[in-house]
């Protein structure tokens, strides 16, 4: 029985990697099979490598970031978004962003000692999340980027 569940569990959602490029799924396939399993939700994970030093350390660009993101992809912010810079150990630390939205929630980290940021946006209003990573690529100037897209 649980073996079942299991397979009716992973049959529910579809999983989407890319990394480094975006060679993709259109927009239209990833838009279908939310509506085909009528997900509850999208999640885009976004793991960007060697950025701009200066602007993943500056709150003031972190908080713009979130800004620009929310009108792009057309989510409300809900609040204020929470931005604090922490991590005793140095492998971890920088700062660490969350900002909730109308329809979920967007977190983030950015790693200081590899220039690393790891982005997630959770929504379950259905937006783009090849828009989303190649604006996020952009605005922190990553060199590359990972991407995982996990509907719910």
């Amino acid at each position: 029985m649980k073996k079942i569940i299991a397979v009716l569990l992973l049959s529910s959602f579809s999983i989407y990697s890319y990394h480094g490029s975006f060679s993709h799924e259109p927009y239209s396939q990833i838009k279908q099979q939310f509506e085909l399993h009528n997900a509850w939700g999208m999640e885009t994970q976004v793991d960007l490598y060697r950025c701009d030093p200066g602007i993943i350390r500056s709150k003031d660009a972190i908080q713009d970031y979130v800004i620009e993101l929310c009108n792009l992809i057309e989510m409300k912010r809900y609040g204020d978004t929470w931005i604090e810079h922490f991590g005793e150990n140095e492998r971890i630390a920088g700062f660490s962003m969350s900002q909730p939205i109308e329809t979920s929630l967007i977190s983030g980290h950015f790693a200081n000692e590899t220039n690393n940021v790891y982005i997630n946006i959770f929504s379950c209003k259905l937006y783009d999340p090849y828009v989303a990573a190649a604006f996020t690529k952009t605005f922190f100037k990553a060199e590359s980027l990972d991407i995982h897209i996990v509907l719910r």
